[in-house]
């Protein structure tokens, strides 16, 4: 059955921590960026006030160690995301502060920093305790200007600044919980979308590998993309970097050709050069951007089958019903001719009414072996062990058609049980049997019944032999088939039967070649079937 995909914490935990990573690069530029700015403090270009140079580069090569502890961490610590965060995020505002504080306060700029750190550690964070920081950025900012105008100077102007910076703060804050929530639910959809496109593509490719008909994937130029187990088995398909259709079936690879250039809608029928079966083949073209084509290849002989054995079993009903339907005159005649045989007692009479009854009697055998073929797929096959049941049987055979003791013999050898129902069993060797005896001398050992093993693990053979003619090679075949007989009386319904009683357990009847006589083999299993 096939196994749903389900979620795990694994690729998102992994997607946190990759953006950590990067924003703690983000992180390691800007101290390298003031950390140089620092050592260049002289320059004209340098943002911080030149007076405090000792000062700013204590505290930039702090920020710098730390940034860099902080990036080496993640490849050794994968634990606390929400504290690796906030300490990164606290740290930067505390090292922004003193920076701004040293350097000019507001007008130094470095306030702005701070905006790009809370819009970082809100979308980095999914939101989390974006505002908590937004509020730390807020008191310390608040704190420096209040300092500030204690140590130098106030005004006005600066508090003002210090208050948009704030709100600053908190817009960026809000604007990147809402940002990162969107996000989240974004992520959530692709992931849901990404796990039902891999159900579907399992289950796809599930259903491709059970189905009966044997189908391929061709591009355009006619390269096998994929393929299932029973097109592998019917083309042959080998190794992967060689799977062009031309070096598989060169008559299938030019119907390819000539469908792609017509794009005719009817099935073609083609030969398979692996299996020497007559395919018949299906080109459908798919809606994908590569324009892929998908080829469905039927196996003919099976669709015959499957249509024989839908005609064989209406025609079964159907003679079941005829069967039925003669069997009840055919009473009435009966009873009639016995009555008549009694109230019109004489040699013409009783040698017409003889004639009468001879041949309903056949045509009431008929009835019967007509009406054995509708229970064939009523097979409750078990294990039958063939030193025991085949005396019996003769036994009870012998005594009924009152045969001389010792005509039949037995040779055992290998395995000696047969899978089989019990039932179709004594039909099938009684048959067998009345052939058997029928064209043999009627001699001590005239009949041999052979049981051995086959070269089929688990299978085993069951050979009834006569000594009689033989049977002719040109009707070999024809003896199977229905309504055909060599004997006056018979109803040419016998062997047929016993043939389909034995493919109904998964046998085979056949008649082998012989020197001498005829010789009817049984082929099943010796081991009942898992």
């Amino acid at each position: 059955m096939l196994n749903k995909v389900e979620p795990v914490a694994g690729p998102l935990s992994e997607t946190h921590w990759t953006s950590l990573r990067y924003f703690n690069l983000y992180r390691l530029c800007i101290a390298g960026l003031l950390f140089a700015s620092s050592v260049l403090h002289s320059s004209p270009f340098s943002i911080l006030s030149p007076d405090r140079g000792t000062y700013h580069l204590a505290v930039t090569s702090l920020y710098l160690l730390a940034t860099i502890l902080s990036l080496l961490g993640l490849y050794f610590y994968r634990q606390h995301f929400n504290l690796q965060l906030s300490a990164n995020v606290l740290i930067d505002v505390l090292v922004l502060t003193l920076l701004m504080h040293t350097g000019g306060g507001l007008r130094s700029g470095l306030g702005a920093m701070l905006l790009v750190t809370l819009a970082g550690a809100g979308l980095v964070g999914q939101g989390r305790l974006v505002l908590f920081y937004a509020a730390v950025a807020t008191l310390s900012v608040l704190f420096e200007q209040s300092y500030r105008a204690l140590e130098v100077d106030f005004e006005m102007v600066d508090f003002f600044q210090a208050g948009l910076l704030s709100a600053g703060f908190f817009a960026i804050a809000i604007s990147a919980r809402l940002l990162a929530r969107r996000l989240i639910a974004n992520e959530e959809l692709a992931r849901k979308r990404g796990i039902d496109l891999r159900n579907q593509t399992l289950l796809s490719q599930r259903v491709i590998e059970e189905m009966q008909d044997g189908v391929l994937v061709l591009d355009r130029d006619g390269w096998v993309k994929q393929h299932n187990p029973h097109a592998e088995q019917l083309l042959g398909l080998g190794d992967p970097s060689e799977r062009r259709l031309v070096n598989y079936s060169t008559e299938l690879a030019q119907g390819f050709a000539d469908w792609c250039a017509h794009a005719s809608d009817e099935p073609m029928l083609v030969r398979a050069p692996a299996s020497g079966m007559q395919l018949r083949a299906r080109f459908v073209s798919t809606e994908s951007s590569e324009r892929d084509v998908l080829v469905f290849l039927e196996d003919m002989g099976s669709l015959q089958e499957q249509a024989r054995q839908l005609k064989l079993a209406a025609l079964g009903r159907l003679t079941a019903n005829i069967a039925h339907e003669i069997r009840n005159p055919l009473s009435a005649i009966n009873h009639a001719g016995e009555l008549m045989r009694e109230e019109f007692c004489s040699p013409t009479n009783d040698r017409l009414l003889r004639i009468v009854l001879d041949n309903t009697q056949r045509v009431e055998r008929i009835v019967s072996d007509v009406l054995e073929l509708g229970r064939r797929d009523r097979a409750h096959p078990e294990l039958i062990e063939l030193r025991q049941t085949l005396p019996i049987l003769v036994e009870e055979y012998t005594v009924k058609e009152k045969v001389a003791s010792g005509v039949v013999v037995f040779d055992f050898s290998g395995l000696a049980t047969l899978f089989f129902d019990r039932s179709h069993f004594h039909q099938v060797l009684w048959n067998l049997l009345g052939n058997a005896l029928r064209h043999s001398q009627g001699m001590a050992g005239s009949i041999r019944l052979r049981v051995q093993d086959v070269s089929r693990e688990g299978w085993v053979a069951l050979h009834v032999i006569n000594d009689g003619e033989g049977v002719d090679d040109s009707l070999s075949e024809q003896i199977f088939e229905p309504f055909f007989t060599t004997h006056s009386h018979g109803t040419g319904l016998g062997l047929y039967i016993a043939r389909e009683l034995c493919e109904a357990n998964d046998a085979r009847l056949e008649l082998l070649s012989s020197e001498t006589g005829a010789d009817f083999c049984i082929t099943g299993r010796a081991v009942e079937c898992q």
